[in-house]
């Protein structure tokens, strides 16, 4: 749904659109109050994706590689249900539940996202993520092409 937006002076700023891309489940999003992606313009905003498949199920409990994979397809999936893909992402950030999970995400993030134009990105390790289950987070930032 297109949502037209405005600023306090009438100034039109562009319209906001929520992403709901097919392979993800659509129950867990409206469950939990919020959107997999928002597109305003160009812009396309990824929520944190977890390693969930389409079906709601984790992916690789106690295996941060595996996460590591699912979370990146997500991203994709909501880049792609927006038009792009992820060769327009320009910011990825990836949460880590421990530093020892550092290598083998960067790994994994090296097979979505190739050189000369890599996106840019944070890595944090926090104290946990939104269930114990969960390793490996990440969100993301698009440029969609311009047409």
């Amino acid at each position: 749904m297109d949502i037209p937006l405005a600023d306090d002076s009438g100034f039109a700023v562009a319209p906001r659109r929520q992403i709901e891309p097919t392979g993800l489940d659509p129950a867990a999003a409206a469950r939990l109050n919020y959107a997999y992606g928002v597109q305003t313009g160009r812009l396309v905003w990824v929520a944190g994706q977890v390693a969930r498949d389409g079906a709601g199920r984790l992916v690789g409990a106690d295996d941060p590689e595996a996460q590591a994979v699912q979370c990146f397809e997500n991203v994709r999936a909501v880049v792609e249900a927006a038009g792009g893909g992820m060769e327009h992402v320009v910011r990825a950030n990836m949460y880590l539940t421990d530093r020892a999970y550092r290598d083998i995400v960067n790994a994994v993030r090296g097979r979505f996202f190739r050189p000369p134009l890599l996106p840019v990105g944070a890595l944090l390790v926090v104290a946990g993520l939104a269930l114990p289950d969960y390793l490996v987070e990440i969100d993301a930032v698009a440029v969609l092409p311009p047409g």
